[in-house]
């Protein structure tokens, strides 16, 4: 049968449509499709896509599976080695990493991995009936602080191997930077539910509203019988330029801007967790984040919404699809420029005007890029005299977050790099005995898939740990 040279396309809601609702914009492959995508793998000997996988997924036997139509087998394979599969299926970067690898991908597109994966997800998550089955308790209980896709990842393992496993969330709901980071309309939070759930039929103790450093110290967790403990909280702590006007009202960090949205539903006619709605936004930086909260205020209403990125589009490190989504979707992307002041309303002779302290504007400057940088990116350099002015009333500033440091200012011998991050050895060991570390709370933030990765090598390091004790 002769190769088909190109991936079947992922079906989306209509740019037009989408751009103002929080529906999920990828709808996800028909059955017959996916079974099409299937049989564009090669299954070769030599595996390369599962070596990109940061948790290594046997991915040439789960695709083989679903060509053969055994849709809830392909599942299983997965979930042998993801506890995240649907999650992982539509925000993991496959273009880099399994994908890169494929084979098949030398001459023609690789093969739809990452959108196989959901298909499988979503299949077993619309047709399973049984519960999973709770593994037999091999009588030791660890501790995981933060149930982000570390914190879950590490939790499943262990509760597959017998381990009483309890994970401290200190927001209201389970799921940490999926629920409160990215968007519905990229990740419904009825699978981030599902996936929370399915760790709770394995036995998982999940409790909320418990901030670890406040409400309960590392210390306390030894003392209550828990024999070793994950730290996977995270990279919370957002990053400003530090250019003046950042105290202005109307501007926000983007983990501020998405958790008012993603998590307090902001986006209701009457929230508690109110928002800035409609106007002009601008989002300074150029990740996933900067597209997800450009693409977040349009659909709340802004009139018009800016992507100020200091470097060229060959340099924008979001996900390809992301950025296409968001042109599609009109996001008007102003590149090779950097803000230098945010400027405010100031009525002088009415300081009680409640428009007193608003954003007005923002001064730009022009960039161009001169030599590469020590990460081999070609540094921006200012453009004398080329500053402008940009209409806008809201900034949101998406130019990175730093890990959680509430872990590492309570907790006694535990050592952390200049940047705040947990230091950790190969095995995801801190330098307490006992306390293992992994995720955004030791790389400051990256990718959910890595995050995974980080959490299952801890999970293998801490089991190696307490079998020995």
């Amino acid at each position: 049968m002769a190769i088909i040279p190109k991936k079947h396309e992922m079906p989306t809601q209509d740019a037009r449509v989408r751009a103002r609702n929080f529906l999920e914009v990828a709808t996800g492959y028909p059955l017959e499709v996916a079974v099409e995508e299937a049989k564009r793998c090669l299954n070769c000997k030599n595996r390369p896509c599962v070596d990109g996988c940061p948790v290594n997924i046997d991915i040439p036997d789960f695709i083989k599976l679903i060509a053969e139509r055994n849709f809830e087998g392909a599942y299983q394979v997965i979930s042998h080695s993801s506890s995240l599969p649907a999650v992982c299926g539509r925000v993991c970067p496959q273009e880099t990493q399994c994908e890169s690898k494929c084979t098949l991908g030398v001459k023609f597109e690789p093969v739809g991995i990452g959108r196989l994966e959901r298909f499988a997800a979503d299949y077993h998550n619309e047709h399973a009936a049984a519960p999973a089955e709770i593994p037999a308790a091999n009588g030791h209980r660890v501790a995981v602080v933060g149930s982000g896709p570390s914190g879950l990842t590490c939790a499943g393992d262990l509760a597959k191997k017998g381990y009483s496993v309890s994970v401290f969330e200190a927001l209201h709901t389970a799921g940490g930077v999926l629920v409160y980071g990215i968007p519905e309309f990229r990740l419904p939070k009825s699978i981030v539910a599902k996936e929370v759930a399915t760790l709770k039929e394995l036995g998982v103790d999940v409790q909320t509203n418990v901030v670890i450093g406040k409400t309960l110290t590392i210390d306390e967790l030894f003392e209550e019988g828990y024999q070793a403990v994950f730290v996977g909280s995270g990279a919370g702590l957002p990053n400003f330029m530090g250019i003046p006007g950042e105290s202005l009202k109307g501007v926000y960090s983007a983990n501020e801007f998405l958790t008012r949205s993603n998590l307090m539903k902001a986006y209701l006619d009457s929230p508690d967790t109110p928002i800035m709605k409609g106007g002009k936004v601008a989002v300074v930086g150029g990740g996933n984040v900067a597209m997800d909260a450009a693409r977040t205020a349009l659909r709340l209403g802004a009139e018009h919404v800016y992507i100020v990125y200091r470097r060229s589009m060959e340099e924008l490190p979001a996900r390809k699809e992301e950025v296409e989504h968001a042109m599609e979707e009109g996001i008007d992307f102003r590149l090779l420029n950097n803000p230098v002041e945010i400027l405010g309303y100031q009525d002088p002779e009415n300081p009680r005007n409640p428009m007193n302290g608003f954003v007005t504007g923002m001064r730009c400057i022009r960039m161009e890029l001169g030599e590469p940088d020590a990460r081999g990116r070609r540094r921006p350099i200012p453009v004398e005299g080329s500053e402008f002015m940009l209409d806008v009333d809201a900034v949101v500033m998406a130019i990175g977050t730093s890990p959680n440091p509430l872990i590492k200012d309570t907790t006694e011998g535990l050592e952390v790099n200049s940047h705040g991050g947990i230091i950790v050895n190969e095995d995801g060991l801190t330098s307490r005995d006992g306390v293992y570390a992994g995720g955004d709370a030791v790389t400051g933030a990256a990718t959910v898939i890595s995050a995974m990765g980080a959490g299952k090598v801890a999970a293998k390091a801490i089991d190696a740990y307490l079998m020995t004790k």
